[in-house]
């Protein structure tokens, strides 16, 4: 089966998955709209959250980040007066190093993402949505300013008015993306951000074209109207759709099967059921309804 996914809610959903399916038959394509560069380093954050739940590895306080890590080289450069965009613990930038490494040497995000995954020893696959360069852009009355400026920087504190994504137009979808359109009957779109997680992706070229034939479930990432986390009604109402789960569909347009939680009012047809994954036993209880959906 084919996952696609943001950071955060996605992820919550792979460490479910994982336990109930093979690993093996598992592959998850990442939004990379996201990305930037940090000291010298890209940082492909959703891509990281991704690569660390399958590994066991992910900080679940906060869905970022490697669980118990030192942030001592941050820490020597703030010192120094290097004020870092992210606050990059010292294992995390070790894979950054590294896969900013392969793509110094000519190697795409793709080649990179190959070789962290083989250095976590992860049996399930996972490619970046493109190897060209995407940037997500929120305008706001301060100015527009790249996702990860607003989101961190500045604690998602303005006022949403836009969003584009800089370089869709010119990307492809990574041929990873596109052997698994090609191989996989099945795709899940994840409950990740509806407009800059899950949209970027589905915005590449011949992406919604692809996937016209296949068994598509999708999460809403919504409980009743609001989300679980993170800033998706705003961008949803800065993109002219209801912050709601109507809107969340009118973005990912038709599926087979749309799982939303029991306080939704989707008039649709829908499966409503619990969509909390505070635990690995809710993870798990959600990734069970999906494959008992999909046979």
């Amino acid at each position: 089966m084919l996952i696609l996914s943001g950071g955060t809610g996605t992820p919550k959903l792979l460490r479910g998955l994982v336990r109930v399916a093979d690993p093996e038959e598992i592959t998850v394509v990442v939004n990379t709209a996201e990305d930037l560069w940090v000291s010298g380093n890209l940082v492909s954050p959703d891509l990281d959250t991704v690569l660390y739940t399958l590994a066991g590895l992910i900080d679940e306080e906060r869905w970022w980040g490697i669980r118990g890590d030192s942030f001592i080289t941050n820490a020597r450069l703030r010192e120094m007066g290097v004020r870092e965009r992210l606050a990059i613990g010292d294992a995390d930038r070790a894979f950054h190093i590294l896969r900013s490494d392969v793509i110094r040497s000519g190697g795409t995000l793709s080649d990179a993402t190959e070789v962290m995954r083989k250095a976590l020893g992860l049996r399930s696959r996972v490619f970046p949505m493109s190897d060209e360069s995407v940037s997500t852009i929120i305008a706001t009355p301060l100015g527009e300013m790249h996702f990860q400026e607003f989101w961190v920087e500045r604690r998602g504190e303005p006022e949403v008015l836009g969003v584009r994504l800089d370089g869709i137009d010119d990307a492809r979808p990574s041929r990873g993306f596109l052997d698994a359109l090609r191989r996989e009957n099945t795709v899940i779109i994840g409950p990740s951000n509806p407009v800059t997680s899950i949209g970027p992706i589905l915005s590449l070229k011949g992406v919604r074209d692809a996937m016209a034939d296949k068994i598509k479930v999708a999460v809403s990432p919504l409980d009743g109207d609001r989300p679980f986390s993170g800033p998706a009604a705003r961008f949803m109402r800065a993109v002219g759709v209801k912050p709601n789960d109507e809107g969340v569909i009118s973005i990912l347009g038709e599926v087979d099967h749309f799982i939303v939680s029991r306080s939704s009012r989707y008039p649709g047809r829908c499966i409503r059921t619990d969509t909390r994954m505070d635990s690995i036993e809710g993870s798990t209880r959600l990734a069970k309804e999906i494959l008992r959906l999909v046979g």
